[in-house]
């Protein structure tokens, strides 16, 4: 058999062609993850029933009707697995406590299969938080104004509830009558739990043991539970970290403006460097009377935050500065509907999808990746009373 021999010059152009397609080869999964023409959108609504619709990310498009996908009552929010199809949904259940059940979400028609439930620990359970080292839920009950943790088993189940704990406290407004845990969250070093808490105008910060998978009335190196005092009637509803760990945003639902503060996770301590309002000019046809901001969602590289002010009916871009955490506002448009409740990020950082409550209708809007600014897309589809919505491959 004739033996080939490579000239060093050919060899080289051959190695160089082959690091070329491996490359090629990359860049293509790479897009091929980011952009899924057959991918699913997951809505919960505040009425009734869990529904899907098919979403195109290469092209920023629904595809096909909308349709039910399980016959859940008053689901407040959606939470999904980042591992596997399971979804975990809140929802409202009884007077004293609510429910947190899990769904398998069947990729080809859309469907959920239930996958059991368990027990909220308080009533009116309205956010869930996962974190993912421990795999465990974290649950904020408004009604009772309390915090859950629930584990999950290997499988995505739930598992049963390990501790509830209740705070205390009101405010000047009419809705403040008690507590009203509203947010949560856990911060980056895994020892802590944040509570946004609307009712007692606080962020409550309790301990989290991850060995246990459970909450602690104290945190780390304090004798008793530590809180952060939002200006009163602010009534916070979301407390969100920033990329660096150092920094926490609160949203206040009742007077619409956002606290910067710094976090020392050693010394258990929030304080404000930065409190700015929102936008107080409605955007056009809004129908909404009172002051109220309801969402807000960091982009994936941590350089832009985005709110939903809710009683505007407008969404806000702002630049994060990324030594002092302080915020500059970029941009406020139309959410394109009446009563923005919600929206969600696609993994790829290009889409980002708002549930309009009042009109009944979820808008798609196209993110710039380099300057953060958001363009309504023009594409709208209609779902009953939707209050959370998720991206859900």
């Amino acid at each position: 058999m004739k033996k080939l021999k490579f000239k060093p010059r050919t060899m080289a152009f051959r190695l160089s062609l082959l690091a070329l397609l491996e490359l090629l080869c990359w860049m293509d999964t790479g897009v091929a993850s980011a952009c899924q023409a057959d991918g699913m959108v997951v809505v919960g609504s505040g009425e009734s029933g869990i529904r899907t619709v098919r979403f195109d990310a290469c092209t920023g498009s629904f595809i096909g009707p909308v349709q039910l996908a399980a016959d859940a009552s008053k689901v407040r929010w959606l939470l999904r697995h980042p591992q596997r199809p399971v979804l975990y949904a809140a929802v409202e259940g009884g007077e004293k406590q609510g429910l947190v059940q899990a769904y398998v979400l069947d990729e080809r028609s859309g469907t959920l299969a239930p996958w059991g439930e368990a027990g909220s620990g308080g009533a009116g359970p309205t956010h869930l938080w996962l974190d993912e080292t421990s795999q465990t839920v974290m649950v904020a009950n408004f009604g009772s104004g309390s915090v859950s943790s629930v584990p999950l088993q290997t499988d995505g189940r739930l598992g049963a509830l390990t501790q509830t704990l209740a705070a205390t406290g009101s405010g000047p407004h009419r809705r403040q009558a008690s507590a009203h845990a509203h947010g949560v969250v856990v911060d980056p070093s895994g020892r802590h739990v944040l509570v946004a808490d609307m009712g007692s105008d606080r962020v409550w910060v309790y301990g989290f043991d991850r060995n246990r998978r459970s909450l602690l009335a104290a945190p780390p190196a304090s004798p008793a539970p530590v809180s952060w005092r939002a200006p009163e009637g602010s009534g916070p509803r979301r407390a969100l970290f920033g990329r660096d760990g150092r920094h926490v945003y609160v949203l206040g639902e009742l007077d619409a403006a956002i606290s910067v503060l710094s976090w020392n996770p050693q010394s258990v301590q929030l304080a404000e460097v930065q409190r700015l309002e929102l936008s107080r000019s409605a955007a056009p046809g809004s129908t909404a009377n009172a002051t109220s901001a309801s969402e807000m969602a960091l982009s994936r590289d941590g350089r832009f935050l985005y709110v939903a002010n809710r009683g505007e009916n407008s969404l806000e871009v702002y630049r994060v500065d990324q030594d002092s955490g302080q915020l500059s506002l970029l941009q406020t448009l139309p959410s394109g509907g009446d009563a923005p409740w919600a929206f969600d990020i696609h993994a790829s950082g290009r889409w980002l999808l708002v549930a309009n409550y009042r009109s009944n209708q979820l808008r798609l809007l196209g993110i710039d990746s380099t300057s953060g600014l958001l363009t309504d897309m023009g594409q709208s589809v209609d779902t009953p009373a939707p209050v959370s919505v998720l991206f859900a491959n």
